[in-house]
């Protein structure tokens, strides 16, 4: 992405957001239209299925036990806060190298794809199962892996640009 304020350098992470919120939703969409809840369909014998599955809670099963009634609310405005602190990052990012402004966009266009799962359910379908033998990680979705990619983005650049901006100091 362009390492300017410009138009470009603002419509390219704006079409990545919408292309992972988009992609995240159309997914979940199709698991959800295709597989009964908790059905599976081993696509990778020993390593990978799909799962639908439901998380009421956050990432990795965080609050995902005890239902509250304020629940779903509280991670429907905490979301909303992130989406619009994503949006001014993103917004302020123009001038930013292209991995913190890519990272930006995974994590904004990731955390759209969940809100609106917890605004339109109160939950959120996950469906990729990956898993070794008895090991199982956590059920996730495009949104989810678009906002751990974006995160790992942000901290590389942290890592590999400090270094420049010292050495032009």
């Amino acid at each position: 992405m362009p390492e300017n304020g410009g138009i470009a350098g603002r419509l390219l992470p704006l079409l990545l957001v919408s292309s992972v919120a988009i992609l995240d939703r159309w997914s979940k969409g199709l698991v959800e239209s295709r597989l009964a809840l908790y059905d599976s369909f081993t696509v990778i014998p020993g390593f990978f299925n799909i799962v639908r599955s439901e998380n009421p809670g956050v990432a990795f099963g965080i609050l995902q036990e005890g239902a509250s009634p304020g629940r779903t609310a509280i991670l429907i405005a905490l979301s909303l806060v992130a989406i619009a602190a994503l949006g001014v990052m993103l917004w302020k990012a123009g001038g930013q190298d292209r991995w913190t402004t890519t990272g930006i966009s995974l994590i904004f266009g990731g955390a759209v794809g969940n809100v609106y799962d917890r605004v339109s359910a109160g939950k959120v379908t996950d469906f990729l199962d990956f898993y070794a033998g008895g090991w199982h990680w956590y059920t996730f979705n495009i949104a989810d892996s678009a906002i751990c990619t974006g995160a790992v983005l942000l901290a590389l650049s942290a890592f590999l640009t400090r270094p420049r901006q010292e050495a032009n100091a």
